[in-house]
C-alpha cells in the first residue's frame, strides 16, 4: 500500500475554483491507479475521478464532467484534482485513493485499497 496525504481543501463561493493535491509516499507511485472520491454530509462516499498509471486514461463521474480535471505528476508522486465552476452540491470531504493496476481507472470504491485522511471542501451559495 501507499501512504496518501490530501491538501488544498477550503471554503469557496459558488462558481469558484479549488485545486486539491494528494502526495504519495514511496517509490512506486507510478504503479498505482489514482482516484478521487467524496462524501457529502449524511451521504455515502462516491467516485469523482480516476486516472491511470501513466495519466493517459481518465474517468469522471457525470456530475463533475466538464468542471473537474484529474492529473498526476509521477516525478512528484502527486495527483491533482482541479475543480472549476464549483456548486454547493460539491460540498463534501474529498478523499484520495489508490490501487495497483495495469488497466484504466475503476469507479468502484472497493477496488481502492489505500486512502488518505480526507480534506473538506465547502462551497457556499
Amino acid at each position: 500500500q501507499v501512504q496518501l496525504v490530501e491538501s488544498g481543501g477550503g471554503l469557496v463561493q459558488a462558481g469558484g475554483s479549488l485545486r486539491l493535491s494528494c502526495a504519495a509516499s514511496g517509490r512506486t507511485f507510478s504503479s498505482y491507479v489514482m482516484g478521487w472520491f467524496r462524501q457529502p454530509p449524511g451521504k455515502e462516499r462516491e467516485f469523482v475521478a480516476g486516472i491511470s498509471r501513466s495519466g493517459s486514461s481518465t474517468k469522471y463521474a457525470d456530475s463533475v464532467k466538464g468542471r473537474f480535471t484529474i492529473s498526476r505528476d509521477n516525478a512528484k508522486n502527486t495527483v491533482y484534482l482541479q475543480m472549476n465552476t464549483l456548486k454547493p452540491e460539491d460540498t463534501a470531504v474529498y478523499y484520495c485513493a489508490a490501487y495497483r493496476s495495469l488497466f484504466s481507472p475503476s469507479s468502484s470504491l472497493q477496488e481502492y485499497d489505500s486512502w488518505g485522511q480526507g480534506t473538506q471542501v465547502t462551497v457556499s451559495s
